[in-house]
């Protein structure tokens, strides 16, 4: 029988996780098929009911539904619970856990990119989830400093507080928008970008990109935006313009769903497949 996996998002038609796991289960030989499934956040509850009604081996999980779908599931990974975000949701019998894929994806994309995290100083823009998972990916993978910056510095100051018992190794800060964030890309080594800000080709995404302080940051760091589309964000083409090193966010995006791909088949991803499935372009 035909192993049915999905996407949870709304909207979710743009999604490239369909393309990647289904090249992904053609290249095993395994009779499954990945489906975007569009969910208005008032069905998510009826959403979930129908997973387990119907069987559906495993699904991941996009916005707007990362939070809310917690309340849903019957366990957490000490991950998910940590980040307080699922992005991946795996079928055990009766059961449904909420997994969280994308702090170590990242992590993953950047040491595949040969951005070293042992003893990195780094700072993240954002307070939202994906932030959460940068923070909780770099400090798991030896990050020693990581400051959170974002226009709302309450928001930063909340998430560092909620991830710093999840974090031993890593001394974390929160900072604004402003001159402090001036003073913390000095010493840093690596930059996150981790909000929406540079969603699409647009003037306010320009407009952003300028009012960062990157000029700030040492020539040997590197600038890192989540945001895939498109590829080339604003701040990574004024990163560029300055002579940084840039990672593109698409490379979180592969290997988050890799380790999903793991944790629903138990067989290790075909990588070089999800990643040509992609059409991904890595670092500059």
């Amino acid at each position: 029988m035909t192993r049915v996996y999905g996407i949870f998002g709304w909207p979710v038609a743009h999604s490239r996780s369909p393309a990647m796991h289904n090249a992904a289960f053609a290249a095993l030989g395994l009779d499954a098929v990945y489906v975007p499934l569009a969910v208005q956040p008032e069905r998510l509850g009826r959403a979930v009911e129908a997973v387990r009604a119907l069987g559906i081996a495993g699904f991941n999980v996009t916005l707007p539904h990362k939070t809310e779908v917690i309340a849903l599931l019957d366990e957490l990974t000490p991950a998910a619970r940590a980040v307080a975000a699922v992005n991946t949701v795996i079928r055990r019998e009766a059961l449904l856990v909420g997994d969280n894929t994308d702090a170590v994806g990242l992590a993953r994309s950047l040491l595949e990119a040969g951005v070293a995290l042992q003893g990195a100083s780094a700072v993240v823009l954002g307070a939202g989830g994906a932030a959460r998972a940068a923070v909780f990916g770099l400090a798991s993978a030896g990050a020693v400093r990581i400051t959170v910056a974002a226009r709302n510095r309450p928001a930063a100051a909340a998430l560092v507080a909620e991830l710093a018992p999840h974090a031993p190794g890593a001394t974390l800060t929160a900072c604004a928008l402003d001159a402090e964030l001036t003073s913390a890309l000095t010493g840093c080594s690596l930059l996150i970008q981790a909000t929406s800000a540079t969603l699409g080709a647009s003037e306010s995404a320009d407009a952003f990109a300028a009012s960062l302080p990157l000029d700030a940051l040492p020539p040997s760091a590197t600038v890192c935006d989540l945001v895939y589309k498109p590829l080339r964000t604003a701040v990574r083409a004024r990163a560029d313009a300055l002579g940084l090193r840039t990672v593109a966010g698409i490379g979180m995006l592969l290997h988050q769903g890799a380790l999903a791909f793991e944790r629903w088949t138990g067989q290790s991803a075909p990588i070089e497949v999800m990643r040509q499935a992609l059409g991904q372009v890595g670092t500059r």
